[in-house]
C-alpha cells in the first residue's frame, strides 16, 4: 500500500506542471489526499470492517470534496486533479495511470446489486464534469471530453465527447507521428488534422510529415551504407527542442513562422504573401 502511494505521488510530477516539490502536494492536493485515505479504506473494506470503512471515506469526502466508495478498486498512479465533486462508485474498477479531473462521476443506472459501475482500463483520462454511467467499460488509452455522458462501451485509444457521448474517429498513425515529431521541436502539433482551415496548421502538418519520412530515408541510407562496408561519422544529433523561447503569442508566432519560412525557402515577402 505505501509504495503504491509513493507512486500516487509522484506520478504528479508527470501529469500537473504546478507541482512543485513533494511536501506541496502532500500538503495541498486534496486529490491525493483523497487516494491515500481511500487505500487505507479500502484495505478495511476488504478486511471486513464495512462501517469503519465507510466512516473513514465520509472523513475524506468532508475535507477533499472527493467522494470514493471504499469498494471501489483504483490501480497504480491514480491522479485527480483539482478534485472537487468527483464521484467513484463501490463496483467501480480503475487500471493504472488513469487521470480524472474535477466534476468526474463514475456512477451506475441500476438499483440491482452486482456490478453497476464503469470499469476503466489503463492510461485513460476523462475530463473535467464528465458522467460515465452504468458497468461500461473504457478500454486501455480512451480519452472522455469534459461535460461528456458516456453509456456505452469505448475502444481502445478512443477519444469521447458529447452528449449523449459519441466516438470521435482515431487518431490515424500518421497523426500520431506527426504529434512525435513536434514534441521533439518543442511545440504543439495544433491543427493535428488535414481538414483545418488554417493554413498555417496545414503547412506545419505537411513539414512534419516531410521531416518524419526524412528522418526515416536518412536511417535507411545509414543501413545501406553500412551494410557495403563503409564507414559514417556518427556525432549525436543535436536537440531540436528551442532553448529560452518565451512565452508570449506574439513571440511563438513569429519564431513559427520564421522556422516555416526556412523550412519552405521562401523569402520573407513571399511567406507573408503565402499567409
Amino acid at each position: 500500500m505505501f509504495e503504491r502511494i509513493r507512486e500516487d505521488i509522484y506520478c504528479i510530477f508527470e501529469r500537473d506542471p504546478a507541482a512543485r516539490n513533494v511536501f506541496e502536494i502532500i500538503t495541498t492536493y486534496p486529490g491525493i489526499h483523497a487516494v491515500i485515505i481511500h487505500r487505507g479504506s479500502h484495505w478495511l473494506w476488504r478486511s471486513g470492517f464495512k462501517w469503519l470503512a465507510r466512516v473513514l471515506s465520509n472523513i475524506a469526502r468532508l475535507f477533499t470534496g472527493i467522494e470514493i466508495h471504499p469498494g471501489a478498486t483504483i490501480g497504480r498512479r491514480f491522479f485527480i486533479d483539482h478534485g472537487m465533486g468527483v464521484v467513484i462508485g463501490e463496483t467501480a474498477e480503475i487500471g493504472d495511470d488513469c487521470t480524472l479531473y474535477h466534476g468526474v462521476t463514475l456512477g451506475g443506472t441500476s438499483w440491482q446489486k452486482g456490478k453497476r459501475h464503469p470499469t476503466l482500463g489503463n492510461d485513460v483520462v476523462v475530463g473535467a464534469g464528465a458522467k460515465i454511467l452504468g458497468p461500461i467499460t473504457l478500454a486501455n488509452g480512451a480519452r472522455v471530453g469534459s461535460n461528456a455522458v458516456v453509456v456505452k462501451n469505448v475502444p481502445e485509444g478512443a477519444t469521447v465527447t458529447g452528449i449523449p457521448g459519441r466516438i470521435v474517429t482515431p487518431r490515424k498513425p500518421q497523426e500520431k507521428r506527426r504529434e512525435e515529431i513536434a514534441q521533439k521541436m518543442g511545440f504543439d502539433a495544433y491543427g493535428a488534422t488535414q481538414d483545418m482551415p488554417d493554413p498555417i496548421a496545414n503547412t506545419m502538418n505537411r513539414m512534419l510529415d516531410h521531416i518524419h519520412l526524412m528522418d526515416e530515408r536518412m536511417e535507411k541510407l545509414c543501413e545501406e551504407v553500412h551494410r557495403l562496408g563503409g564507414t559514417l561519422e556518427m556525432l549525436p544529433l543535436p536537440v531540436l527542442r528551442a532553448e529560452g523561447l518565451s512565452s508570449t503569442e506574439d513571440e511563438k508566432d513569429s519564431k513559427r513562422d520564421t522556422f516555416c519560412r526556412v523550412l519552405l525557402g521562401c523569402t520573407q515577402l513571399e511567406w507573408r504573401a503565402s499567409t
